[in-house]
């Protein structure tokens, strides 16, 4: 989900230098001006923006805090934490102003003096609640928290990702870990993205291929006792070479209910990547251009 950026055109120099920034940090942002196009129903666009968006982050200048249309904005954005009890709304400081009245209690990245270091607090703030690579779902009662990591086994490049489901009515936790290990043109693959810069991009398409092929099989765990349980998948590309092999490893921690449980993997990796999906930035115009380049090269 993208950080919708909540601003007086007065300050648009500032906002565009700021978004800037983000995105080179990997954020996904959402500016008026880069997403509305002549014909567009502003109100419409701006509306579903902020439903859509992960956080709102708002930039508080003598300007904003008077313009009709940000104090819009920040009045839906504060409905959302209330609805959501989680926070939506960033302060930022520009410059010395009337801090609305809701906003007083909450922590600002304070950019009066310098940039970086209201940057930085920005970048700290957003990869609190938008990281690509880990987060919190809630399912019905339960809740999943999960975390991915990825690195390099005997020059194999593999992801790993890691899950926990816990609920109040659960006397127990279910610990699940998924991983994907590529074989050598798999991870010759992977590094030609490296090398452009774009290992980001195809770790969600990794993450991408492996909740199709999850959903593709129905993976399954039932798990009987406190033994860890097992599941192997593989995929191939024969045209290309490359060969990705799945591993699942279930286990149940805490109180023996006396019942087996049935662990959807499939569904646990679906939504890690429609979580990703919301939180990934969209590609720059010249990463597109590397990203069409190596794609050329397949």
């Amino acid at each position: 989900m993208p950080i919708f950026i909540s601003y007086s055109h007065s300050d648009k120099k500032f906002v565009e230098k700021l978004a800037a920034h983000l995105v080179k940090n990997n954020a996904h942002v959402w500016v008026d001006t880069w997403e509305l196009n002549v014909g567009d129903s502003i109100l419409n666009k701006v509306q579903q923006a902020i439903l859509e968006s992960g956080a709102l982050l708002v930039v508080l200048s003598a300007a904003s805090v008077q313009s009709e249309w940000c104090k819009r904005e920040l009045s839906a954005g504060l409905v959302r934490e209330l609805e959501e009890r989680r926070v939506i709304v960033l302060p930022a400081l520009l410059e010395d102003c009337e801090i609305p009245l809701f906003l007083r209690e909450k922590m600002y990245a304070d950019f009066r003096k310098d940039f970086k270091t209201g940057l930085n607090a920005v970048l700290d703030a957003i990869l609190r609640i938008t990281n690509a690579n880990q987060g919190r779902i809630f399912k019905q009662k339960a809740i999943n928290d999960w975390a991915a990591d990825w690195g390099y086994d005997n020059g194999l490049f593999q992801m790993h990702f890691t899950i926990v489901q816990t609920g109040e009515d659960l006397p127990f936790t279910l610990l699940t870990e998924v991983t994907v290990r590529c074989n050598k043109p798999a991870t010759q693959r992977y590094e030609a993205y490296v090398a452009q810069r774009l290992d980001w991009l195809r770790r969600l398409v990794l993450t991408e291929h492996l909740a199709a092929l999850a959903t593709a099989k129905d993976l399954r765990v039932v798990i009987e006792d406190q033994f860890p349980k097992e599941l192997r998948a593989t995929s191939a590309d024969e045209k290309r070479g490359m060969q990705y092999d799945i591993l699942v490893r279930c286990r149940r921690l805490g109180e023996d209910n006396g019942k087996d449980q049935l662990v959807n993997v499939s569904n646990y990796l679906e939504d890690i990547r429609d979580h990703m999906r919301g939180v990934a930035r969209k590609p720059t115009p010249e990463e597109f251009q590397r990203l069409l380049a190596l794609i050329k090269e397949q």
